[in-house]
Parts: C-alpha cells; structure tokens; sequence
C-alpha cells in the first residue's frame, strides 16, 4: 500500500481540530478560588454536618432536664442512652452514614455507666470532657510534627489525600493552622466545665455543656473554611491504577 499524497489523512484530522483557546489570568484565578471553595466545603461535611452535632448534643440536653424533673441519675442515663439508639436506628433505616451516631452511643453509654456506678450525675459529662481534652492535645501534637489532623481528616474526602505534605506547602500551612485553630476553640470548653465539674454543680454544668456544644465547633468550621479559601486548591491524588489479575 502506497501513502497518499499529503501525509497521513488520520494527521491531517487531528491537525484540523480546533485547539482550545489558552485560560486567562482571570480564568485561571477565578478557577483555582473555586477549587479552593470545593474543598473548604467539605470542612462541614467532616464533621458529620449539622445532623450530626444534633446526635451529640441532645442527649445531654436530655440527661439534665430528665435529671431536673426525677432528680435520680438512673432514668437520666436511660434517657440518654435510649435517645442515642433512636438516632443510630434512624440513621440505619434511612440508610445514612452511622459514624457519628455510633460515637455519640459510645461516649454516651459509658458516662451513663459511670453516673449510674458512681452516683454522681456530673460523672455523665466526664468521659466527653476527657474526651475533649485528649483532642486538643492531639490537634496539638499533629500540628507540631506536621501531620495537621485537619488535613488528615478533610484529605480523603477532599480526593487530595495527603500531597499536601509534600507537593502543596501553602495546603499543608492552611491545614496546620486550622489545626492551632482548633486547639484554641475546642479548647475553651474543658476551661470552663473542669472547675464546674469538681464544684459539684450538675445544673449548671450540664446546661453549660449544652450551650458549648454547637457553637464552638461552628466557630472552629467557619474558621477553618475561611483559612482554605484562602489556601491553594488541593492536588488531587493520582491513584496507581490496578494491577491486571
């Protein structure tokens, strides 16, 4: 077979595409912002959303006025536990995610254990106050060997991963002050409550608990978000494709 005069006509097609225009410095701006946007969204998302600071704020709500109107640990505990149950089966019979129920069940069944053993209904709030504490520590520490728990937790979900360590700096310092963010909001709660936990005073410790419940984690998301929009866009992560069987 001989060539056709001309080249090869398969050439001579693609050299007939149109070759899409090159992005503006505005484009190329206004597209990285709205990458920037994508993934900063994601912060609420990580946290279970608002549905799942509803699941870890009622039953507390629910232990201290169940506690006001029997004035015994027992029944508050139960209220408790038993509101917890209806959110992880609500959440199975809808078929959502129970990651943050589960916890919210976990960390509530073992400060009904320890009121209901002890006697002492402020005893429901300790574990979520260790709990508290443990955390902020542990932001801190990530922070300081530079594995920001903030860009542990919004890597997978954001499809980054963790090129933030190495081939995004300016992803990695959004993600490690976000983090020091954290640490100084969610640390503002066991300040408050620990003094009100060995004073002995439940009422005032459990609607306290309540009313630090929502806000500051708010607080610590709009923080975060505002830092990642103004952090480079994520590089997504290249997964390795699969080996053929």
């Amino acid at each position: 077979m001989t060539n056709l005069p001309g080249g090869d006509p398969a050439a001579q097609l693609d050299l007939a595409k149109p070759v899409p225009p090159a992005l503006t410095a505005e484009e190329e701006r206004a597209g990285r912002e709205a990458a920037s946007k994508e993934a900063a969204d994601t912060v609420l998302k990580a946290f279970g959303g608002v549905r799942g600071m509803i699941d870890m704020t009622l039953p507390g709500l629910v232990f201290i006025i169940t506690f006001n109107i029997t004035h015994e640990v027992a029944p508050a505990a139960w209220a408790a536990l038993g509101l917890s149950l209806l959110f992880v089966v609500v959440r199975l019979f809808r078929r959502e995610t129970v990651q943050h129920a589960f916890s919210g069940v976990f960390g509530v069944a073992l400060g009904a254990w320890i009121s209901m053993k002890t006697g002492k209904a402020e005893n429901f709030y300790l574990p979520g106050l260790l709990w508290n504490v443990g955390y902020c520590v542990g932001l801190a520490v990530s922070a300081l060997v530079r594995w920001p728990l903030i860009g542990v937790m919004l890597g997978p979900i954001t499809g980054e991963m963790f090129t933030w360590r190495k081939q995004n700096p300016g992803r990695l310092a959004a993600y490690t002050k976000a983090t020091w963010a954290w640490v100084v909001i969610m640390g503002i709660k066991p300040v408050i409550l620990f003094p009100l936990y060995f004073t002995g005073n439940v009422n005032l410790l459990g609607w306290l608990k309540v009313a630090l419940g929502i806000p500051p984690l708010l607080l610590a998301m709009y923080v975060t978000w505002q830092i990642l929009l103004k952090a480079p866009p994520p590089i997504k992560a290249e997964l390795e494709d699969e080996e053929p069987k």
